[in-house]
């Protein structure tokens, strides 16, 4: 069974870029939030397997918007950060974070994602 995935940025290009790319590739996008209280209800409603999050997301910050959707440790999916910065400049910001990892948006794939949330299980 494909990963289930929301995706949560506040560009609506690169979110239906990103829907395109990852369906082709074998995900199910079950929805693209474009502020931070629609990824709230997206993610309490579809309950994905994978939310991947802006880190620059409007004027909230990824980080703390993670920490919103991660609340319920129950059902809480994997956080996956996105971004046009650096590996270098993000991964430092994830010590103890609720985020499992961290995906350049030029580099984004079904393939990065599917190991990022591997070595989350």
């Amino acid at each position: 069974m494909a990963l289930s995935v929301v995706i949560v940025d506040d560009s609506a290009q690169f979110g239906d870029s990103a829907r395109a790319l990852l369906e082709r590739e074998g995900l199910q996008v079950l929805a693209v939030a474009a502020t931070p209280d629609d990824a709230v209800e997206q993610v309490r409603r579809r309950r994905p397997d994978v939310v991947l999050l802006d880190l620059h997301f409007g004027t909230v910050s990824g980080l703390d918007l993670a920490r919103r959707l991660t609340a319920d440790r129950e059902s809480s999916p994997v956080v996956v950060l996105v971004s046009t910065a650096s590996a270098e400049d993000v991964e430092p910001l994830l010590d103890g974070s609720p985020v499992r990892g961290f995906v350049s948006k030029i580099d984004l794939s079904a393939a990065a994602v599917t190991s990022i949330v591997g070595r989350a299980g």
